[in-house]
Order: structure tokens, then sequence, then C-alpha cells
């Protein structure tokens, strides 16, 4: 995210949407990987010891969570960032010096999406929309539909997707669907993803959410079949400068259930 890390046309759209739906009246909390190119002191983040302590699991290992912040004061806007010495002290992000994606890339993003979860619930803050951007976060949806369905911080919360271009090439961990399974889950529940494509992830996420955002304009082929064929609401890409699209489809997707009780 804009302005710790500009890797993407994500950093820019997960900066600025933020902003402009906090000025049309919503409240907002942002979470991202505090990946090791972030400069703390620059940044000004610091630690906040009431959210972190937690350890997620994966594959029997606990895995400390270290929740840091920092404020956008242009904005107003606090951003959240989840830490782990392990998974996210590189120099780099998605791929080594030389390029080669990380072959631990599977249990980055399954740490980082089981840790945006169980800090949102300890900050006791039950979301109407929770808004995911890119494949690191593609898991979500699926800890929403299954494991956290029940949960009194989520069960009224609805999901969005961000799909943008295919960021990589190379499959994530043979056994990454299995790693991905918590709580109740089996691996039936995470299945689709068991490609570790990036397309696969998307499918995953597609599967699993409320509302779909086309925000890219060279999306998979594969992909934009797969959204055709969802049946999903689906808002296509389209840059305004107020996001007045995105306030719009928020509302739509969050009544949507009561419109089908109606």
């Amino acid at each position: 995210m804009s302005p710790f890390l500009e890797l993407s046309k994500i950093s820019e759209i997960t900066r600025q949407l933020p902003q402009a739906m906090q000025e049309k009246g919503y409240e907002i909390r942002i979470l991202m990987p505090r990946f090791g190119n972030i400069n703390e002191r620059r940044n000004r983040l610091h630690e906040v010891i009431r959210l972190s302590g937690m350890n997620i699991i994966i594959n029997d290992n606990d895995n400390p969570l270290i929740i840091k912040v920092a404020s956008i004061p242009a904005a107003r806007m606090q951003v959240y960032f989840l830490d782990n010495e392990e998974y996210f002290q590189r120099k780099h992000v998605f791929t080594d010096k030389d390029g080669k994606f990380y072959a631990d890339n599977d249990e980055r993003m399954i740490f980082f999406c089981k840790g945006a979860l169980e800090t949102v619930k300890k900050l006791g803050w039950a979301p109407d929309i929770i808004h995911c951007h890119g494949w690191m976060s593609a898991l979500v949806p699926a800890y929403l539909k299954t494991t956290y369905k029940d949960d009194p911080t989520f069960k009224n919360s609805k999901i969005v997707y961000s799909i943008y271009e295919n960021d990589f090439t190379t499959a994530m961990d043979p056994d990454f669907a299995q790693k991905a399974v918590m709580g109740d889950m089996t691996e039936k529940h995470t299945e689709i993803f068991s490609a570790g494509t990036n397309s696969a992830l998307y499918a995953g996420a597609i599967q699993y959410s409320d509302g779909l955002v086309l925000a890219g304009e060279n999306i998979d082929e594969e992909v934009l079949n797969i959204v055709k064929n969802s049946n999903k609401s689906v808002l296509e890409f389209e840059s305004t400068a107020d996001f007045e699209n995105y306030y719009n489809f928020y509302d739509e997707i969050a009544n949507e259930e009561l419109a089908q009780v109606v």
C-alpha cells in the first residue's frame, strides 16, 4: 500500500479507495503484511502490544503474530501491519534477489489471511464489508465462509474481492491446499486452490466471495471466464476520481440478502 510500499497497481488503489470511502462516511480499517523493505522509522510504525502476542498455526507450527500500526495523517487513517520475523523480515517482497518466487509464499499467504481475521476479532470491530485485494488475500473469503461463518464478528460481513492481472507464473507448494485448512474445514473446502497457480487462487476467492471487482485491464482470460460463470455481482474495471462506483457497489452487496428476503 502506498506510501509504505510502491509495488503494483494494488498499492495505489488500496491507498485511494479507503480514503474515498471514509470521506463518504464509512469507518475503515486497513491490514497489510509488514514486508521487510518497509522502513519502520521513516513510516513511524510502532507495535500494538494489546493486539500482538497471538500465534498463527501453520502445519502444526506456532508462528508469532506481531501487530504494528502507522497512520496516514493526510487521510486520518490507521494501517495495521502484520509482522513475523520468519515470513516477512526480508529485503524483497515475493521473490528473492534473483527473481525466484519464495518457496514459502504459500505459508506467508496463509499466515497473513489467518492473522488478518484474528486481528479484526481482537479489535472487537465487526465489519459490514471486507474488501480483499489480490492473491495474497485469496484465502480470506474461504475462511470467512467456513471457519468464521458463525463468528459474531463476521457472521453479517459481506466479502468483496478485487481481481488484478496475474502476478506470478510459479505454482505454490504442492501441499498448499492441505496447509491452508483450518478449524473445522476439510481439504474439500480448499480443493479449488490446490493447483496453487495465480488463477487457482483467484478461482477459490471468486467461489467464496459475495461480490467481485475487475480491478485491472489485462485480467487472465481463464479468470474472466470463471467470473462470468460465477453468477456473482461484478463491478467492471472503471477509473473514477471519487470511487462513487465502489460506494454504490458496497451498498448493493451489503443489502443483497435483505433484497432477496423481501
